[in-house]
């Protein structure tokens, strides 16, 4: 059976910039159309360009200059504004006029003051203008979902008759539920002449928090064009998301059957966060498929169903969506196989006594804090559990920076009575000490993580720095005081290796008792 696409209109450029303070620079918006190409959006609302200068600029930049998907301008059934579309879609290889008038009788009533047979006449005129401009032109019956059937079916039969080839279903206020909304398509495709000749698109919104929902029932009722934004950015509870109509299709083969879209799945989360960095709207931790704890476990049950099938508890893999795993929380639901794995994962191979004893002092550190980190977990062994060796000491350290200077540092390592020197430069303070450190140590593991904090007040506060280093497939985690910042990150560094050293040499020794 051949594939059955769906359509994904991207309006976050658009209708999600009229979020309430999600306002984007003419940059800003040509950054994320870009990214929108990248991940395979078939249509990009890139604006309204009758409404501002800077509308119209941005919309004229990205048809430009993004390549790929159709460039689309919003457009209300006015002349003026169709033709501001069109001279800003000019320069597209694909575009698309996108014009829209309310149907419903309340919007005719009290916002249009008119009557159903202007608001016919008005949308044919419409479509019969923007269609001289260009070949794809999508209309939309604004509040379709409190519309009349009867007049709506009228609408539409007429504006096809105009020449267009995509009718947009708004549910622009989010009033109707799924099984509502599904039959308003399948009505309209019932009803509708010559329906089948042109693509049906929803347009839900999230007041109710129906948005993703009623278009996937919009979809399984014929509807080929999804009507989105990333985040689910939008007007008041803003628009559907996006990423959970496209992974929903993408999960659901068994209910959705042969119907996919052209979406780069891989791209989703890179997507996500630079909308959601552009516009400073944060994304909520219990966000679907893009907030932070969409793919992470805390409750002991679940951590080890994880470990032995991923399929237990997750319906997707993070890797579909361009991460690089899940995340295993830790905190006072997690159980000793999930502390066990963390163990491993940082480079630490306990003996069973070992493991005992530091879950154990996990536990209690659980019961005060949230989430327990890696730093806590290498805290608790390092410091509790095992004492390491300390092979490398840093005896001396000297960071000169500032404006207009090139830093540089010069470290004295000590190692078994031996001193070493050495001197670096490096783009920044702790980066010039990190590189000394390794030229006077011979060793260049991969830094993964680097962090700094307060651990008392004042202005004499202590710093404690934190880095996580890579060595192979093994991960070691570092730490250091100081009422100096870099002498506490250098510190950080340095302990860090020790471990690295200490826990490789164990496992070597390990090995030639074992006759490995």
């Amino acid at each position: 059976m051949a594939q059955d696409k769906v359509l994904i209109f991207d309006t976050t450029l658009r209708d999600g910039e009229q979020s309430p303070g999600a306002a984007m620079s003419i940059s800003e918006k040509l950054e994320i159309a870009h990214q929108l190409a990248r991940l395979g959006v078939d249509v990009i609302e890139a604006g309204f360009p009758v409404s501002s200068p800077a509308q119209f600029e941005a919309t004229r930049l990205c048809a430009e200059q993004v390549s790929g998907p159709v460039i689309c301008g919003l457009a209300r059934a006015r002349a003026e504004d169709i033709e501001a579309a069109g001279k800003a879609l000019q320069a597209a290889k694909k575009r698309r006029i996108h014009t829209f008038i309310a149907t419903s009788p309340i919007h005719m009533q009290h916002k249009l003051r008119k009557k159903p047979d202007e608001v016919v006449k008005m949308a044919v005129e419409a479509v019969r203008l923007a269609k001289r401009i260009t070949d794809d032109v999508e209309f939309s019956p604004e509040d379709a979902c409190r519309s009349e059937i009867p007049f709506l079916i009228e609408v539409l039969t007429a504006v096809i008759e105009a020449g267009a080839t995509t009718l947009n279903i708004p549910d622009t206020v989010g009033y109707v539920l799924p099984y509502e909304y599904g039959q308003i398509i399948k009505q309209l495709k019932e009803g509708v002449p010559n329906i089948d000749g042109v693509v049906i698109s929803t347009h839900c919104h999230n007041d109710l928090g129906m948005a993703v929902a009623n278009s996937l029932a919009g979809v399984r009722n014929g509807a080929r064009q999804v009507e989105c934004t990333i985040n689910g950015l939008g007007e008041r509870a803003g628009n559907a998301a996006m990423e959970e109509v496209v992974m929903a299709i993408h999960t659901r083969p068994d209910f959705f059957g042969q119907v996919t879209t052209n979406i780069r799945t891989t791209e989703i989360h890179r997507t996500s966060q630079l909308v959601s960095q552009v516009t400073g709207f944060v994304i909520q931790p219990n966000k679907a498929i893009v907030g932070a704890n969409a793919f992470a476990h805390e409750s002991g049950i679940h951590v080890d169903g994880i470990l032995k099938q991923r399929q237990t508890y997750e319906i997707m893999t993070p890797e579909t969506i361009g991460l690089s795993g899940s995340r295993m929380v830790l905190g006072r639901h997690s159980g000793r196989a999930g502390f066990a794995d963390r163990c491993r994962q940082l480079g630490y191979h306990l003996q069973p006594d070992e493991l005992n004893a530091a879950y154990q002092r996990f536990l209690e550190i659980a019961d005060k804090k949230k989430e327990v980190f890696d730093e806590d977990i290498a805290a608790i062994i390092n410091d509790e559990i095992r004492v390491v060796e300390h092979v490398y000491e840093l005896e001396y350290l000297h960071v000169a920076c500032g404006t207009g200077t090139l830093p540089t540092a010069s470290v004295k390592i000590r190692r078994e009575g031996q001193v070493h020197l050495a001197a670096a430069f490096g783009d920044g303070p702790v980066d010039a000490a990190y590189e000394a450190i390794r030229q006077a140590t011979g060793l260049a593991p991969g830094i993964e993580h680097y962090s700094i904090r307060a651990i008392t007040g004042g202005k004499e506060a202590m710093g404690e720095a934190t880095v996580r280093i890579r060595n192979g497939e093994r991960v070691y985690v570092g730490r250091g005081v100081s009422t100096d910042i870099i002498e506490a990150s250098a510190k950080a560094y340095v302990d860090a290796i020790n471990r690295m050293v200490s826990l490789e040499s164990a496992g070597r020794t390990a090995e030639e008792k074992a006759g490995l």
